[in-house]
């Protein structure tokens, strides 16, 4: 029983050291065979830290509207008799677009007018007869205010008539009629848009901060899609109070409509041009990783041990504000790092780095 146990034993010894000396040995090995492979170099474009001058800028969303522009609507029920435009015409001020029936309402004008003239002709005669002393001032009092009483009647049917007539506001150009002749309408109804186009305004919002830096008359560059002009105006309003709830202060601002390719209730981009600012580190935006221990990019130093050998290195920084592409770099860079804006989705500390070709 013995022997057997100490043959087990045994057994076991040689299997664990041949085990551990065959795990050594290929640690061993392994360790030979990477020492003897080149280390991995990456490719990367760089760019140098120059301090230039900074041109910041305030960027918004807003909408393009109509510096004149309304919804056309009847101020008196009745039916359609005719409708004097056709759709996007060129109209004027004043100019007739719509007329309602107003039959009744003439019938009452003529009336009107039928009774002054009728007053008008008593006031004459009482005047005539209280010069020869024969009315009395009774009778003129009354006549007069007869006379006054009928001015009014008629000035309120010529009211009524206006009302059953819709005339343009303001020179434009109106949009497409949503009623027809025949048609009954309500007081209030909607009949087409008017917008004059030739005068553009934009509304948009810039937070609370920004608005030390803004003023009335200062000027302002606006895209929007499909175009790639910029359209140039100025800020003509800034609304004195801040909206408690988004914190955000209400502008308004005027710009050219050349050959009129704005339209009112497009989605627009404002761009505000701030005065230029010297000695600042600016680099493109692709520069700078975002993690949870904060902002860093990798600058391209020579190796300490071999000149030679090019290696990235982390440096944190502290990033400020964007134009455009660029980035202000407020902390972290010297003038002329150069420093990585391509590859580093494959770098790590200290891993070794070829120049891209045409790379700074």
């Amino acid at each position: 029983m013995i022997k057997r146990f100490v043959i087990a034993v045994l057994l076991l010894a040689v299997i664990g050291g041949g085990l551990v000396g065959f795990n050594l040995f290929r640690d061993r090995m392994i360790g030979e065979f990477l020492a003897n492979q080149p280390e991995q170099s990456y490719p990367v474009e760089t760019a140098l830290a120059e301090a230039v001058s900074w041109e910041p800028a305030l960027q918004a969303i807003g909408t393009v509207f109509a510096a004149q522009g309304v919804d056309l609507t009847v101020e008196t029920a009745g039916i359609v008799r005719s409708i004097a435009f056709a759709a996007n015409d060129e109209v004027e001020a004043g100019q007739l677009l719509v007329q309602l029936d107003d039959e009744v309402q003439q019938a009452d004008l003529a009336a009107a007018r039928s009774q002054l003239s009728l007053e008008r002709t008593t006031l004459t005669r009482e005047e005539e007869l209280e010069t020869r002393g024969v009315a009395t001032s009774a009778r003129l009092d009354q006549a007069r205010a007869g006379f006054d009483a009928a001015e009014a009647q008629l000035a309120r049917a010529e009211a009524v008539i206006g009302q059953r007539r819709l005339v343009a506001p303001f020179a434009g150009t109106i949009g497409l009629p949503r009623v027809d002749p025949g048609a009954f309408v309500a007081t209030g109804t909607t009949i087409a848009t008017l917008q004059d186009l030739d005068n553009m305004r934009v509304d948009f919002s810039l937070p609370e901060q920004d608005l030390p830096r803004l003023a009335i008359g200062q000027a302002i560059a606006m895209r929007i899609d499909g175009d790639d002009r910029d359209f140039a105006g100025r800020i003509t309003g800034i609304d004195p109070q801040v909206d408690a709830a988004s914190r955000m202060v209400a502008i308004r601002g005027t710009v050219d409509n050349p050959d009129r390719a704005l339209t009112p209730g497009q989605f627009a981009r404002i761009r505000i041009t701030l005065p230029a600012e010297d000695g600042v580190i600016a680099l493109p935006q692709t520069a700078v990783i975002s993690s949870l221990y904060g902002d860093f990019a990798y600058v391209v130093r020579p190796r300490e041990d071999d000149a030679d050998v090019l290696e990235a290195r982390q440096v944190f920084v502290t990033p400020g504000r964007r134009n455009g592409t660029l980035i202000e770099i407020r902390d972290g860079l010297d003038p002329g790092d150069r420093v990585v804006v391509a590859g580093q989705n494959r770098l790590s500390n200290r891993s070794r780095v070829t120049l891209a070709e045409g790379t700074e």
